[in-house]
């Protein structure tokens, strides 16, 4: 038998509940799902998720008033139209390095 240790952690109940929902969905115990992420851990050197800090702001069109949101909607076209655009990566790479 392998030689193995224990790992104790307190948790809220419902994250619990709903996380062992979709581990047992998926045929993954407890116990398992906790394997994979120290042997992630130890292969990749680091936490396997995107961990940060958000500095940034970004616009919540919900605070927004509608000529606000239409000043905004209007620059963006007029940019389009004038063939200022970006692809999907350069978007992607410009909200890395910005958030």
């Amino acid at each position: 038998m392998a030689d193995t240790s224990a790992v104790y952690a307190r948790i809220d109940t419902n994250l619990k509940k709903n996380a062992e929902s979709i581990l047992h969905q998926l045929g993954i115990s407890p116990s398992s799902a906790i394997q994979m992420l120290y042997s992630q851990i130890v292969l990749t050197k680091g936490f396997p998720l995107d961990l940060h800090l958000f500095y940034g702001k970004p616009t919540a069109i919900g605070g927004m008033s509608r000529a606000e949101l239409n000043a905004e909607l209007a620059k963006g076209y007029e940019s389009a139209k004038a063939g200022k655009s970006l692809s999907a990566d350069d978007v992607d790479q410009l909200m890395k390095e910005g958030y």
